[in-house]
């Protein structure tokens, strides 16, 4: 009788919070979530970006995120370094094993970063309905992404790296390294 108790308290306590999701993504105005992030951080998030309210979000000072970019942080840590620039259209979403962007990083339009993904291995299971996992994303300081590139989850991105437009990375990237394709690989280094 106890367990089942239990049971229906959890349930609860996971509509609670879907519902708490749920309000504040729709119910809180935009220029709201503009200046609760300029006052507690000091970054510039454009009215026009769907930017979670969310403590596992930090935006470092001087960073700017442009219009119609979504960043989905409620799921697991998301970290934005100082001075980094997200241009119009990106979708940056964490999950478990979170997401950590560098200072200095440069994240041109069109953008995905993604740190989750499905398990896919069991064949009589709909691959929606596998776990997902995490392993995370890591991009380092002074990093440009190019327009329309996909940074999936376990990618580790070295410092001074540039990831040209449309490449797809998954992968560790070392520092310096010019990326280019899909998959990503290094085809030049910055010396």
């Amino acid at each position: 009788m106890r367990r089942r108790h239990l049971s229906d308290r959890t349930e609860v306590y996971g509509i609670a919070v879907k519902l708490t999701k749920a309000l504040k993504r729709f119910f809180v105005p935009s220029f709201v979530v503009t200046a609760i992030y300029f006052l507690k951080y000091g970054c510039k998030v454009s009215p026009k970006a769907e930017v979670d309210l969310s403590k596992l979000l930090v935006i470092g000072k001087g960073s700017q995120i442009s219009s119609f970019c979504k960043i989905k942080s409620t799921d697991g840590p998301m970290t934005i370094g100082k001075n980094v620039s997200v241009a119009t259209g990106c979708f940056l979403s964490s999950s478990t094993g979170g997401v950590e962007i560098g200072d200095y990083c440069m994240i041109s339009p069109n953008v995905t970063i993604i740190g989750n993904n499905y398990r896919y291995d069991k064949l009589d299971v709909p691959m929606c309905l596998q776990e997902q996992t995490s392993k995370g994303v890591v991009i380092g300081r002074d990093v440009w992404i190019g327009a329309g590139a996909s940074i999936l989850d376990g990618a580790r991105i070295g410092n001074g790296v540039i990831i040209t437009p449309n490449s797809v990375v998954s992968a560790n990237i070392p520092d310096n390294a010019i990326v280019q394709g899909n998959p990503g690989k290094v085809i030049f280094k910055r010396r």
